[in-house]
């Protein structure tokens, strides 16, 4: 897709998202253009649910990485303490919840040591 399409599209959508306002209905657009990427969120959605979406890319470039690559730890290791501290974020931590969080910790700073020495 062009670039001027999308930014098309997106002015297009703009429209859309104001004739539901009409209705009572808020959104909120946030685009990137340059990446070719538009979030629309509903005005119920707020900083919890963003962050767990936004964690979700975040998951799936770690799940989808080869082991091989060099920052494959970091990301995955960070994406699973960010996981389990945004499902428990209105909850306590279990013991078992926070021993893999040290363990998850542990393999970043053995990722970054090893980083360190090449």
């Amino acid at each position: 897709m062009s670039e001027i399409l999308f930014a098309e599209f997106y002015e297009s959508l703009v429209k859309l998202a104001k004739s539901f306002e009409e209705k009572d209905l808020l959104l909120k657009i946030q685009p990137d253009l340059e990446a070719n990427i538009i979030r629309i969120y509903g005005e119920k959605t707020d900083s919890l649910v963003l962050a767990k979406t936004g964690l979700e890319g975040i998951s799936e470039l770690a799940y989808t990485t080869a082991e091989h690559h060099p920052y494959w730890s970091l990301i995955f290791n960070s994406s699973q303490i960010l996981k389990t501290v945004l499902e428990k974020w209105n909850d306590n931590l279990t013991k078992e919840e926070l021993d893999e969080i040290s363990w998850n910790a542990d393999e970043i700073k053995n990722t970054a040591r090893k980083l360190e020495e090449k």
